[in-house]
């Protein structure tokens, strides 16, 4: 029950709401005091340090540090509190009697006292956790609400007792209703049982987490990554964590969660940004893009590249002074044989060879000399001329760039890789002389990119070498990802664990996914949990229920999202004048709270900007963030992932038309609003939403 309900004593609730203000001053007060101590400790970190690499290590970590520890007034620095009980229940009996406040990151007083506990603390779990029917030692669960900063309310549930808000509570719907306008917030005031179940799930845990619309599986995999790095810091911030999103618009918008929560050295990319090793300068026709994200591509490669490997046909002689050096065929056949059983990247494996051969030199030279030859010699020996001509011959240098090259402008070097893998008609498609798209030069350097060949030469670099790896990558909207990004994603977490994100209904992409298990075996982990999660806050149950009539034609097995919020407006109205209806609804809609967002055809944005800008409404693009315009106008294709507190779609027919996977557009959509959804249209909605 609320406090109000169960003290009437008003002056009571006063003196409590008081008190607590005082702990939220003394708390800034106390995180203040040690970002000056880290800024303290920073100024002299050079002048403690024993040498220059402990003085840049020290000065890297101070500087994190610093910036871990910034106060952002607007933000609560606690959002919750936990009284237990007298016996602290069996899982947390050393905390009996004691009260908690848990907020964002912690933070003590001069003597070490934790004034807030870390949300990741496993003692806060009991915040998440604890219910009237398992209160886990909590006698009082306490919310606040806040406003700009400043604590203006709080509610208590007194689980010993078995009173359990849940959904009820005030200040968790006003939290998760609240608008907003400009970059998504964290989640940490009101993630749900089976939200922090994901949240906390261990590092070596894979999972992937199929969401409907509105269920917060974005927030989950960001606050996960945050979790991790608190409970293995060092370990990850060796290997790192990497955040991947579908665009720039959509990693703008989740930027500023992760720093929020004191987590300030997450990278963040898109899967263009991953496999980005030459410029993109050509656009594909869209069944060759199609053909080249395929997953037979990827044997297609690694034949072209085992195709290179030879055969010794002579042996090697080595003049060495007044010696000669000579490596006779069988053994030379061995090592050549051992090295290509042994599976390494290519260009490692010529390494090896260079290092094999030379060591069979090395030795003929030990028991000529009886001494071992200098380092010098050994690499001098390396680079002579009958060593690189052997090496040539049977394990030639590559490029990535240089094999895919070769592979669209040699007609017969790629009917001996696709061999069975691609017909006639699909070589003849990726055939420089079809006009695929790429714009082939004389080179390389000078061959015209797509971005298809892009994630193809990615590819090709993972046979060739084995790129750096992440202890833990969060992958959003991957129901988009085609198997060979897939791919160069798995080639970046072979040895971490991933957060697997997305929606299957979402998917528009050619190559989308439609079975999460292809998805995770392309990624190198077929046995990772796959958890939906249905049931959301943030989308309002009138717009869910509009959305979900497009389910049926998309053609996917996912259970229909729901929604808690009963609240939220629909209106869909058919109007003569477009551009006119725009712009009185987002008038109507800048009289409420919150962001507005303006959703069209891609080819039909400019006019509208246009339109409002006539009209005197300041507009936003979707990765303009930093801007004070409460309008975004978003085409249709770079939504996904996005929210407003009201959305205006314009003419749905036209979304749809403008892709061969409209009604999936569509389907997202229509589900970025979290209040209110308007959906202005002049030709027939589309069939489904009849």
């Amino acid at each position: 029950m609320p406090a109000t309900e169960l003290d009437p004593a008003t002056t009571t609730l006063d003196a409590d709401l008081a008190a607590e203000r005082e702990h939220l001053t003394a708390s800034r007060a106390a995180l203040r005091r040690m970002r000056e101590r880290a800024e303290a400790l920073f100024a002299t970190g050079d002048k403690v340090a024993g040498d220059a690499y402990t003085a840049e290590q020290l000065g890297r970590h101070l500087a994190r540090r610093v910036a871990e520890l910034a106060d952002d007034p607007t933000t609560p620095l606690f959002f919750g509190r936990l009284d237990f009980g007298r016996h602290g229940g069996a899982q947390h009996a050393d905390h009996a009697g004691r009260e908690y406040h848990v907020g964002r990151r912690h933070v003590t007083d001069e003597q070490g006292e934790p004034l807030v506990l870390d949300w990741r603390a496993p003692v806060s779990r009991s915040f998440y956790r604890a219910s009237a029917r398992d209160p886990q030692g909590v006698a009082v669960r306490r919310r606040f609400g806040f406003s700009n900063g400043v604590l203006t309310s709080f509610e208590d549930e007194h689980l010993d007792r078995g009173e359990e808000l849940g959904t009820t509570s005030r200040i968790l719907t006003a939290e998760i209703e609240r608008p907003r306008v400009g970059p998504m917030r964290d989640i940490v005031a009101t993630i749900q049982p089976e939200q922090d179940e994901l949240v906390r799930a261990g590092l070596a845990d894979s999972i992937c987490v199929q969401g409907a619309p509105g269920t917060g599986k974005t927030a989950v995999g960001l606050h996960r990554a945050a979790y991790l790095l608190y409970l293995h810091r060092e370990r990850l911030r060796r290997s790192g964590v990497l955040i991947v999103g579908p665009n720039r618009a959509f990693l703008s918008y989740i930027a500023a969660v992760l720093p929020a929560l004191g987590e300030v050295e997450v990278e963040q990319a898109t899967v263009e940004d991953l496999v980005a090793r030459v410029p993109v300068r050509a656009v594909d026709d869209p069944t060759v893009a199609a053909l080249k994200h395929d997953v037979r591509m990827a044997e297609v490669l690694r034949r072209a590249v085992d195709a290179h490997i030879g055969t010794p046909t002579e042996p090697i002689m080595v003049p060495d002074g007044s010696f000669r050096w000579r490596i006779g065929l069988e053994p030379l056949h061995r090592l050549v044989e051992e090295t290509r059983r042994e599976g390494l990247p290519y260009a490692t494996g010529r390494e090896r060879i260079r290092a094999r051969v030379v060591g069979l030199l090395q030795r003929q030279s030990e028991a000529r000399r009886a001494e071992s030859p200098s380092d010098a010699w050994l690499r001098r020996t390396g680079k002579a001329k009958p060593v690189t001509t052997f090496l040539d011959a049977v394990w030639p240098a590559l490029t990535p760039e240089g094999l895919l090259h070769r592979l669209l402008s040699d007609a017969d070097a790629l009917a001996t890789a696709a061999d069975g893998l691609l017909t006639a008609d699909e070589q003849a498609l990726l055939s420089a002389t079809a006009g695929n798209g790429t714009k082939l030069g004389r080179t390389p350097k000078a061959t015209r990119w797509t971005a298809a060949d892009a994630v193809l030469i990615d590819e090709a670099a993972g046979l060739l070498e084995r790129p750096a790896g992440y202890g833990h990558v969060v992958v959003d909207e991957a129901q988009d990802l085609s198997p060979l990004q897939c791919r160069a994603i798995a080639r970046r977490s072979e040895h971490g664990s991933i957060t697997l994100l997305g929606d299957l209904a979402q998917g528009t992409a050619p190559w989308a996914a439609t079975d999460w298990r292809e998805s995770l075996a392309h990624l190198g982990k077929p046995d990772a949990a796959v958890v939906p999660l249905s049931v959301g806050f943030r989308v309002p149950a009138v717009v869910v229920a509009f959305a979900n009539r497009l389910l049926p034609a998309l053609a996917v097995d996912v259970p229909p999202a729901e929604s808690l919020r009963r609240d939220g407006a629909l209106d869909v109205r058919t109007v003569t004048d477009l551009t006119a209806a725009t712009v009185a609804e987002v008038r109507a809609a800048l009289a409420h709270d919150g962001s507005v967002g303006v959703i069209a055809a891609d080819d039909a944005v400019d006019g509208l900007r246009a339109a409002l800008a006539a009209a005197g409404v300041q507009t936003a693009t979707a990765d303009d963030l930093d801007t004070v315009a409460r309008v975004t106008v978003v085409p249709a294709t770079l939504v996904k992932g996005l929210e407003y507190d009201h959305v205006v779609v314009v003419e749905p027919a036209a979304i749809v038309a403008a892709e061969p996977r409209g009604l999936h557009r569509l389907y997202v959509v229509l589900t970025r609003a979290v209040s209110r959804l308007a959906v202005l249209h002049a030709a027939p909605l589309p069939a489904p939403l009849g």
